[in-house]
């Protein structure tokens, strides 16, 4: 498996049985119990492949004020060492590198500006079977909104060795810098919209018309943030929060 690509997007919420009724309605996909003893973990499937989860938020993490949020998960060869590079290259750990039985290994990391996301080693080498890179349902964007996108992008392409692809002008607001990952374009990285915006990833979530999902989004109780409107190169986009206001994003070629 490839050491710097996003594997795995992850929901931390107060209301997981609103989730999981919500975001199938939405985005297309269908909720299944991990099974995993012990543990409570609904999985977001397309067809037959896991392409992403979620799980209530700790309690401690709830007392400590930490928000409902979505987060991303990155491969890497080693998470112990992936999370001394992180301390090396001005980041944060957040929570150390520990296991999850059967799965893997996971560490919680922030970056020098405050963003946080997960490293992750699998217990298995070879990847599980996936959706079409592009089908509803995959994940089609990861986007950082930095305090200073040019001044952080150092520190992802030396952790995880993306490299700069487009840049493209966003006037006042400055560069919106694609990121790719053995050459494909994987997402961006961008200055916050005001400085009242928290440091965060988010993530794009691809639907089969964008439009049709704006209308879902609404009539599920959740609100469309902004747009839907279209981007560079043809793709229709949209912000919004669920019913217990997580921000999420989606993506679509049909308007």
């Amino acid at each position: 498996m490839p050491a710097s690509r996003f594997v795995w997007h992850e929901l931390m919420t107060t209301d997981v049985a609103a989730a999981a009724a919500f975001y199938p309605a939405v985005v297309g996909w269908r909720a299944q119990d991990s099974g995993m003893p012990g543990v409570d973990y609904t999985l977001m499937m397309v067809g037959p492949a896991q392409v992403a989860g979620m799980m209530a938020t700790p309690e401690a993490l709830r007392a400590a004020g930490a928000p409902s949020t979505w987060s991303g998960y990155v491969a890497v060869g080693d998470v112990d060492a992936a999370e001394a590079r992180v301390i090396q290259f001005g980041g944060k750990v957040l929570n150390p590198a520990q296991d999850i039985p059967g799965v893997g290994r996971f560490a919680v990391v922030a970056d020098p500006q405050g963003a946080s996301f997960m490293l992750f080693k699998p217990l298995r080498d070879e990847p599980p079977p996936l959706p079409p890179r592009d089908a509803p349902g995959t994940v089609g964007w990861n986007e950082l909104r930095a305090i200073d996108g040019t001044a952080v992008f150092d520190f992802y392409a030396a952790l995880f060795g993306w490299t700069k692809g487009e840049t493209l002008d966003m006037g006042a607001m400055g560069p919106y810098q694609l990121f790719e990952i053995d050459g494909v374009p994987s997402g961006a990285i961008m200055t916050r919209e005001s400085e009242a915006a928290i440091p965060s990833w988010r993530y794009y979530f691809r639907v089969d018309s964008i439009g049709a999902a704006a209308l879902r989004v609404e009539t599920q109780g959740g609100e469309v943030t902004m747009g839907p409107h279209e981007v560079p190169g043809g793709t229709w986009v949209l912000h919004a929060r669920d019913p217990q206001g997580v921000l999420f994003a989606l993506m679509s070629a049909a308007k």
